[in-house]
């Protein structure tokens, strides 16, 4: 099902689009497993795409033959901090960044596609693993992609506002 839909590097220009995207996906898809007081506070924040994860050449986009993003993932050298900010980075251990597919396509391959490219090029890079704050949604997923659960945690988006979140990693 896959082959309807195409992978590249996203870029600064995808903004807009990518934003769409979060917009579209992450409301619907973490509606039963989040209570409505905690999307409330989070979705306004984790529902903008990071301008510096457009720019990095990690973060990929899956696009259907009209140009409609219909997914998106990606990874930094760094762990994402408040407000998705990243700093530092130098170590061998990546991090997965804001990952969505629409929910209109879910189950059709694509976050699988994508994900199977980040580990490959983070493998590429010379990591030797990788790390995700995954939503209580996700977990299924990543552990269908090897991932390993190591417990809850609360991820602060800023301005005091926590999320609700399960650290997971895998070996490259």
């Amino acid at each position: 099902m896959t082959d309807l839909f195409s992978l590249r590097v996203a870029v600064p220009g995808d903004l807009a689009a990518l934003d769409d995207l979060l917009g579209r996906s992450y409301p619907r898809l973490l509606a039963a497993d989040y209570p409505a007081s905690v999307r409330v506070l989070a979705l306004p924040l984790i529902t903008k795409a990071r301008p510096q994860l457009l720019s990095s050449g990690r973060y990929f986009v899956m696009e259907d033959a009209a140009g409609a993003l219909q997914g998106a993932g990606g990874y930094s050298r760094a762990a994402p901090g408040p407000d998705g900010a990243v700093a530092g980075g130098h170590g061998r251990i990546g991090h997965i960044r804001h990952v969505a597919t629409d929910p209109d396509h879910t189950r059709r391959g694509i976050a699988r596609r994508i994900m199977e490219h980040v580990l490959d090029r983070a493998r590429a890079e010379g990591l030797s693993g990788i790390e995700c704050l995954s939503t209580r949604t996700a977990v299924p997923f990543y552990a269908a992609m090897g991932f390993v659960a190591r417990g809850a945690v609360d991820v602060t988006l800023g301005a005091g506002i926590t999320f609700p979140a399960v650290q997971m990693d895998r070996g490259l």
